[in-house]
């Protein structure tokens, strides 16, 4: 299933990730794709709070994974200097996944090759100024 969605403000986004954060489930991969200041770390602010958790939510750039627990635990992931396969191993993503919680993949596609199938997939595409075309791929349970 995909849907389109216009945001016009950080807080649109916000609102969009709360819906579907509010519908995941352990396990769950969430790809984002989108460049440089698309929405990625916005909307999963609104997916943190839709899952309900408190923690303040910022980009992983520097960690390259921030871990937000609550009664279902979201790590979010910056891949945006990750290369392969190797570079991944050393992240620990693949410990994560198995852990059970939900990934917010920023820049999945440097690793797209390493992504399970079955992923939800968010596209962001800047309209102008705080305006953004999102595209969500997902199952039924996104259907809103």
């Amino acid at each position: 299933m995909t849907r389109k969605f216009i945001t016009s403000s950080p807080e649109e986004t916000i609102l969009l990730g709360r819906k579907i954060g509010s519908r995941l489930r352990g396990g769950d991969i969430i790809a984002f794709r989108g460049g440089l200041g698309a929405g990625k770390t916005t909307m999963t602010r609104g997916i943190a709070l839709g899952m309900g958790l408190k923690d303040e939510v910022s980009s992983p750039t520097f960690a390259l994974v921030n871990e937000y627990c609550g009664a279902l635990k979201l790590c979010h992931f910056d891949m945006y200097r990750i290369s392969g396969a190797l570079d991944l191993e050393s992240t620990g993503f693949f410990d994560y996944l198995s852990d059970g919680c939900v990934a917010a993949v920023e820049w999945s596609e440097n690793i797209a090759d390493e992504l399970p199938d079955g992923c939800i997939i968010i596209e962001f595409s800047r309209i102008e100024g705080d305006s953004r075309e999102i595209t969500l791929i997902g199952d039924e349970r996104f259907d809103f």
